[in-house]
């Protein structure tokens, strides 16, 4: 987060989450009033309306993990793996030619 207007809203948001109370921009306002956070006036509608129907404590279990559920992910890989194989393989390659092209890039190396 860059902006403190930003991580005040976050803050607030997520005091509501551990509340059981919906988010709305009201609600939002509210709690940084109290808090004497001085926000621009669009930051709660925003967060509000970014977080309408988000379940933000579900949403802050899952940030590590990188797969899908097991209900949706399943189907999906099993109709697309040859595809998934095959751009993985092409993702492999660039990275490969990407790591070999960074070693010529200035023609010296950092001891020589």
């Amino acid at each position: 987060m860059s902006s403190g207007n930003e991580l005040a809203c976050v803050y607030a948001a997520l005091i509501l989450a551990d509340d059981q109370v919906a988010v709305t921009a009201d609600k939002l306002q509210t709690i940084l009033k109290a808090a004497n956070c001085n926000v621009e006036p669009y930051w709660p509608t925003l967060f509000a309306r970014a977080l309408d129907g988000v379940d933000i404590k579900s949403l802050l279990t899952q940030v590590g993990s990188m797969t899908a559920s097991p209900s949706v992910a399943a189907p999906a890989a099993a109709a697309d793996a040859p595809a998934a194989a095959a751009a993985a393989e092409k993702v492999e390659e660039k990275k490969k030619e990407e790591s070999d092209e960074s070693d010529d890039d200035m023609g010296f190396g950092l001891f020589d």
